[in-house]
């Protein structure tokens, strides 16, 4: 058989069984599907920094031994600002997020109780942080730098009660 001859069978590896060349059957069976893809690629999804700041709050105030969030002057000014009818929640007060693509990096500022190893607390902090903020955004955490403002004694007055979520 001549090669010219060869190429026109069908069924050959440069041919599909219909007899066209097997690059023209490709892009005709590729156009030829709805939506081509996976579905879960199609479009893009942007995590804004307060959702990543409120994870990061709530996971940060589970961790045994962290009696507040934020300094001083922010947990006075939330106090005040919880307060008033339709102020907003608390739970990004002492956190700051800088998000991009695919990483986050995190800014923690935390009050200890007295009596805690502020070493362990501090990396179980992050351990946590970490942990619920990949688990729920798929963003790498790259860096969560805490910052120990306080320490809560225990005859000191509340300036405001923090609930703990358990």
């Amino acid at each position: 058989m001549s090669d010219t001859a060869q190429r026109n069978r069908p069924g050959t590896p440069e041919n599909d069984p219909s007899g066209e060349p097997a690059e023209q059957a490709r892009k005709t069976t590729s156009i030829g599907k709805r939506g081509g893809g996976d579905p879960g690629g199609r479009g893009r999804t942007t995590i804004s920094d307060g959702v990543v700041e409120k994870i990061a709050g709530l996971a940060a105030r589970d961790v045994l031994g962290v009696h507040a969030m934020g300094s001083g002057f922010s947990r006075t000014f939330g106090a005040v600002r919880d307060r008033v009818p339709g102020g907003k929640s608390a739970v990004t007060r002492g956190v700051k997020a800088e998000v991009g693509e695919v990483q986050t990096a995190l800014d923690l500022e935390i009050v200890v109780d007295y009596g805690v190893s502020i070493a362990d607390v501090a990396r179980d902090v992050r351990e946590n942080v970490i942990s619920a903020v990949e688990r729920m955004t798929g963003l790498e955490v790259v860096e969560v730098n805490i910052a120990v403002s306080d320490v809560k004694l225990p005859d000191e007055e509340e300036e405001e009660p923090e609930s703990r979520l358990h």
